[in-house]
């Protein structure tokens, strides 16, 4: 009787180990954003378990210039997380097209977000969506609120009221009138061309055209922008050309200079180094009552693994990332990184707040190379990026600058041959 007693004790003993395990799920979480690490840990897990209890999750970040090759190794090896964030454009196409990540189409969560939110994780048809979005950085300028004072300057809303902004500075001498450098080329293209740019080529209309091969990099919308980056050199201060990233941002935080073409990404570290109080411009029109155009850049976004042996519980994780809720998580504890969701997120941060309100303002696009069109060789984001850095400098002419870039990219895309 007691050994009968005994067994049924152990059988009970199992099948109540058995029946936890089939509630307690854990799903792995695969990133680059290791700096996020304690974000994830304290706010974002917690908060996602709490709602769904049966659901663990852990987020393992790899170094952000080893991730793709570690993220490849792993779903080669079949040891790949339930879930992968995602790079923008065709670095996650290219594991879409792989077979690594599956199609979301079918999930609600997907309809809170635009078809420019969606055009980072999409096949080029836009037909299949493989990542949901998660957030942008917009592109503008940031200003020292203090020096704009001490001037008596007001922000510029167009490209006359800018150049009269920096002219005053530079006749006064108390500050270089903008911290940008040419050493490390990509700030040229990144936060010079590509963002007064879109105010000529009229964001998506222009980006979409010069896909399509509609317009070339030879029109007057995509040389214009060279021409005004060939003025900003009057207003960079002496010795520019060997100035890197770090240096700008050190010269704008230590309040030696007034304006900064930024990223919003820069704001958690300005709030951290800076002493006073800062403020951000969106680019300045041509012509006062035109329409503005932002680059609301999609940066990250996440998806599943189609080998993933949790499919439901992480489907279920990737459409409270849709939600409101992550989005106001996500925004606040990273401010600069905006949510991309339909739904509006309140912000706190007060920086962050006045750059996101621009979409209300604006019309949204994102870089114009990016999708599609830097696959080939010459690299065409690669080459903006000198070309960008030849206009400050006056090494070419602007329009020679267009004819380089337009025939480089005709020599490998279609479209344009």
């Amino acid at each position: 009787m007691k050994r009968n007693f005994l067994k049924l004790a152990l059988l009970s003993t199992a099948l109540t180990a058995t029946s936890a395990m089939a509630e307690d799920v854990t799903i792995t979480i695969e990133s680059w954003r290791n700096d996020d690490l304690v974000l994830w840990q304290e706010q974002i897990i917690p908060a996602f378990e709490a709602k769904h209890p049966g659901i663990k999750v852990n987020f393992t970040p790899s170094a952000p210039a080893e991730y793709n090759a570690v993220l490849n190794s792993k779903l080669d090896a079949g040891s790949a997380g339930d879930l992968i964030t995602c790079r923008p454009f065709d670095a996650s196409l290219a594991l879409y097209e792989a077979g690594h990540l599956s199609g979301l189409d079918d999930m609600e969560a997907m309809s809170n977000f635009s078809d420019v939110a969606k055009s980072a994780w999409q096949t080029d048809d836009g037909a299949v969506s493989f990542c949901v979005p998660m957030a942008s950085v917009i592109h503008g300028f940031i200003y020292n609120k203090d020096a704009f004072a001490e001037l008596g300057v007001e922000v510029p809303t167009t490209e006359a009221e800018f150049f009269a902004v920096l002219d005053t500075f530079k006749e006064d001498g108390t500050y270089i009138p903008m911290a940008m450098g040419t050493n490390d080329q990509w700030e040229a293209a990144t936060m010079g061309y590509n963002n007064i740019g879109p105010n000529y080529w009229k964001g998506e209309e222009g980006r979409l055209a010069l896909i399509a091969g509609e317009q070339k990099l030879t029109d007057e919308q995509w040389v214009a922008p060279y021409a005004t980056l060939a003025k900003w050199a009057d207003y960079l201060g002496d010795g520019y050309e060997a100035q890197t990233y770090p240096d700008s941002q050190n010269l704008f935080t230590l309040g030696r200079a007034a304006i900064y073409p930024a990223g919003s990404w820069e704001i958690s570290g300005f709030n951290s180094q800076a002493d006073f109080e800062m403020g951000a411009f969106k680019p300045p029109v041509q012509n006062a009552g035109d329409t503005c155009y932002i680059s609301d850049h999609t940066d990250i976004g996440i998806g599943m693994n189609a080998a993933t042996e949790n499919p439901e519980a992480a489907k279920t994780f990737l459409a409270w990332v849709g939600s409101p809720e992550f989005a106001s998580i996500f925004g606040n504890a990273l401010p600069g990184f905006f949510p991309l969701s339909n739904e509006p997120v309140e912000l706190a941060d007060p920086l962050a707040k006045e750059i996101v309100g621009w979409r209300g303002e604006c019309e949204s696009t994102i870089r114009s190379t990016y999708q599609i069109l830097s696959r080939g060789t010459p690299n065409l984001e690669n080459e903006t990026w000198g070309a960008s850095v030849a206009a400050i400098k006056g090494a070419s002419a602007p329009e020679e600058l267009g004819a380089d870039l337009q025939e480089g990219l005709a020599s490998w895309y279609e479209p344009h041959q």
